[in-house]
């Protein structure tokens, strides 16, 4: 059966990220960027199938296309679960085979998962037999000693044939052992080529390559081989990167010109939460890089993460620390004109 998913679908993702890729999150990105591919972050079976389900996997429909993260390692449980991500309306259910936290260690999953690539793929085959969602999985090079050509090249055959719709690779080792899952975003070398050849191997099948990629040139590089990027922390870090994605990679207009125009559509979003009782804080977190590098980036920082924390600290908080930026920006051209 051909993919449920294109190439076209994966070009850009925001990648999953433990904590910080929430509903907020999400909403703020998908205002920066029509054609991203977002990512909840990880839920594992028990917390879907067992968790409380709206507190856990609501969202905005404005936040679409978004792909729901499943961490497990039960044909089974996966199944149900995929079928309660199915029924909240996500556009994709991905399983979870790169992640090398102790949590995932412990309940023998996530990057644990390099090592059992027929458990893997009776994992997406039961998936895909439950949903008509596309199943897609991320996973690692490799693991420990693991011979990465090996590992990756036998994972993803066993994938494709148990009928995978999209592969992405972060193209890093993980060390279950003597690393911790900081050190595993960073210290192990990045094998770009590996992915590429991979790619060249399966043709037909999408696949997106992650890790270390940070600027428009190199998404637009790795674009020439891959069919899709997905960048994690480049673009929590320094949002305003999503507003050049739509132009630069799709073609396609951004959906506002810049940061400031990003907040004033944001807000409105900002007073609905609040008025549902959210705290200022939990949304404006994901928000603190948005003007890195321009005059008045600090102190907008640091006025989010003092006030935002107050009791009742409502929008009129966002919008000074704004005008930190703004004000400075003022004072620079000031002095440029004198």
């Amino acid at each position: 059966m051909a993919s449920l998913l294109t190439a076209a679908d994966i070009r850009f993702a925001v990648a999953p990220m433990m904590e910080w890729t929430d509903r907020h999150c999400r909403f703020f990105h998908r205002t920066l960027t029509r054609r991203a591919r977002l990512y909840t972050e990880m839920l594992t079976t028990g917390a879907v199938i067992h968790g409380q389900r709206d507190r856990l996997m609501s969202f905005d429909a404005f936040e679409q296309p978004v792909a729901f993260q499943l961490g497990g390692s039960d044909p089974g449980e996966l199944a149900r679960a995929a079928k309660v991500v199915e029924a909240f309306g996500y556009c994709e259910v991905n399983l979870n085979v790169g992640c090398p936290s102790d949590r995932v260690q412990n309940g023998a999953f996530g990057a644990c998962l390099m090592q059992r690539p027929t458990l893997v793929a009776d994992c997406v085959k039961a998936m895909k037999d439950a949903v008509a969602l596309p199943v897609t999985v991320k996973c690692r090079i490799g693991v420990d000693d693991q011979d990465p050509e090996q590992a990756l090249f036998e994972m993803a055959a066993r994938c494709v044939a148990a009928g995978a719709d999209a592969l992405v690779v972060h193209a890093r080792k993980a060390w279950l052992q003597g690393l911790s899952p900081k050190e595993n975003r960073d210290v192990p070398p990045l094998d770009y080529p590996l992915v590429h050849r991979l790619k060249a191997a399966f043709p037909a099948t999408p696949i997106a390559i992650n890790g270390g990629i940070a600027t428009i040139a190199q998404m637009q590089e790795q674009l020439r081989v891959m069919d899709g990027v997905m960048v994690g922390r480049a673009a929590y870090h320094d949002p305003a990167l999503l507003l050049e994605i739509d132009q630069a990679l799709f073609g396609a207009p951004a959906p506002v010109k810049d940061g400031f125009a990003a907040v004033d559509a944001f807000l409105p979003y900002v007073e609905r939460e609040l008025g549902k009782g959210e705290k200022l804080s939990n949304i404006t977190r994901h928000m603190l890089g948005l003007f890195a590098g321009l005059p008045g980036a600090r102190s907008f920082r640091r006025r989010l993460a003092l006030d935002a924390v107050r009791p009742g600290a409502g929008v009129e908080v966002l919008i000074g620390a704004v005008s930190e930026v703004t004000r400075a920006m003022a004072r620079l051209r000031d002095v440029h004109a004198a």
